[in-house]
């Protein structure tokens, strides 16, 4: 009976302990602008989607995002079990025994006890244990931050080339309606004797590439339709309704001092951040490995109560002081010292190369993106002289007084023009948000204003 007592208060004690979801308040170290695009409601598929609301679902049901915030959690709860070695512990045993015997009397023994211990001091490894926990959770931390930059600038490279697909299938229709003009041109001329059958199987020919060409771009945007509704964690066939982007030729305002824009990315890119938090995990497990082999002092007390099968009982209590000094483990502490001083050096060496990859992608893209600024203008003029161009050898040929050659030659590079000024303007939008993300400043004010 008296054990089923002391059990029970044991177990309601424990009872208390555990209640609380969080007692080390350890999910205070999470931020809480990071946990809105794991809880953010769904997507309304109801209703037509702008670029802000693309981002924001994508944020929302990426499982990328889910896997990174699961992840921060994880670590979080790790760094809760390296603050627990700073508590006390409290443990109980208890048992009953049934004797029996000829010569002694026979009965049942009970036994109950309860240890008290706590950690008084180990020369700094629950410290650095700690801290390589808190740095983890800032690896975790920094690593999350990537991956919603990396879904953020998967959203808007999903949603321009959806529509640059949509504007390539409208160009190759009217290259097809072009083609099949220059096609009838051919056959009227052909039917008054003033062209040849060769005129009417090259415009056969243009015709039909076209036609080829207008499958393929068809095909193309199913496919970025699929991308889209992936990349919002949707079914590939999910159909979803957009608002169509009002985009203009850029200017040049975003033009900057490439050296400050590379030391910029120094101090934001969330993967720089992530790789200097490893190294500093990677210092503390090196202070970890070499308390291993200094000794600890630690505070126990116990008490307990016997009652034997002769009716009497015995109390029991102790409480003292308790030192452990490893003297020898087979060399387990010094190959572990000298495999964290290796980690370390691994973990300086890769932050050193993500260093230098971060300034090459920065420099790589802001040249691309000065590139595609002057291509957007070129080929707005480039689909200008090529519309003139086609009209003129058109209305030539019509006349009696050009060539089939000439009036081919014009409709591709109308058809040409049309897709080069249709993909600069498209990828000039996506490489702007990849600078953005290539200097690890990706949000929403990147795309503020953009419809």
């Amino acid at each position: 009976m008296r054990l089923r007592f002391i059990g029970c208060m044991v177990l309601g004690m424990i009872s208390v302990l555990v209640a609380e979801d969080d007692p080390l308040d350890t999910r205070s170290l999470l931020p809480k602008q990071q946990a809105t695009f794991v809880t953010c409601a769904t997507t309304d598929l109801t209703k037509s989607l702008g670029l802000w609301d693309v981002v924001m679902a994508a944020l929302c049901n990426n499982p990328q995002t889910k896997i990174a915030w699961q992840t921060s959690l994880y670590q979080a709860s790790l760094v809760g079990v390296s603050r627990s070695a700073y508590l006390p512990t409290l443990s109980a045993t208890g048992s009953v025994l049934k004797s029996e015997s000829s010569e002694t009397k026979s009965g049942n023994q009970e036994n109950i006890g309860v240890t008290l211990s706590y950690l008084l001091y180990d020369f700094g490894k629950r410290d650095a244990t700690y801290d390589n926990a808190r740095a983890l959770l800032d690896v975790a931390l920094f690593s999350e931050n990537g991956t919603i930059q990396s879904v953020f600038l998967s959203a808007i490279q999903a949603y321009y080339t959806l529509f640059g697909s949509n504007a390539s299938l409208e160009a190759s229709l009217e290259a097809e309606r072009s083609a099949m003009e220059s096609l009838n041109a051919a056959k009227t001329r052909y039917s008054v004797g003033t062209a040849t059958p060769a005129d009417t199987l090259q415009a056969q020919t243009a015709y039909s590439q076209a036609m080829l060409n207008r499958i393929q771009a068809e095909g193309s945007v199913k496919s970025a339709q699929g991308e889209l509704a992936s990349v919002l964690g949707l079914m590939p066939d999910t159909t979803i309704g957009l608002q169509n982007p009002q985009l203009s030729i850029p200017s040049d305002t975003f033009e900057k001092n490439i050296k400050a824009l590379m030391e910029e990315a120094q101090k934001l890119r969330p993967d720089l951040m992530a790789a200097s938090a490893k190294i500093k995990a990677a210092e503390a497990n090196v202070k970890a490995a070499k308390a291993d082999n200094m000794p600890t002092f630690s505070l126990s007390a116990t008490s307990g109560h016997t009652d034997t099968v002769f009716n009497t009982s015995q109390r029991t209590s102790s409480i003292g002081l308790y030192v452990s000094i490893p003297i020898f483990t087979g060399y387990n502490t010094k190959y572990k010292v000298q495999a964290a001083q290796q980690q370390l050096k691994i973990n300086e060496a890769e932050y050193e190369k993500l260093s230098q990859d971060a300034s090459l992608e920065v420099y790589k893209t802001y040249q691309t993106l000065v590139s595609e600024t002057q291509a957007t203008r070129t080929s707005s003029d480039l689909v200008a002289s090529a519309q003139a161009s086609y009209d003129l050898a058109l209305g030539r040929y019509k006349a009696g007084v050009g060539t089939i050659l000439d009036l081919l030659s014009a409709q591709s590079a109308l058809a040409s023009a049309k897709q080069q000024h249709i993909q600069s303007l498209y990828n000039w939008y996506i490489t702007k948000a990849s600078l953005a993300k290539a200097m690890g400043s990706l949000d929403f004010s990147t795309i503020k204003g953009q419809p």
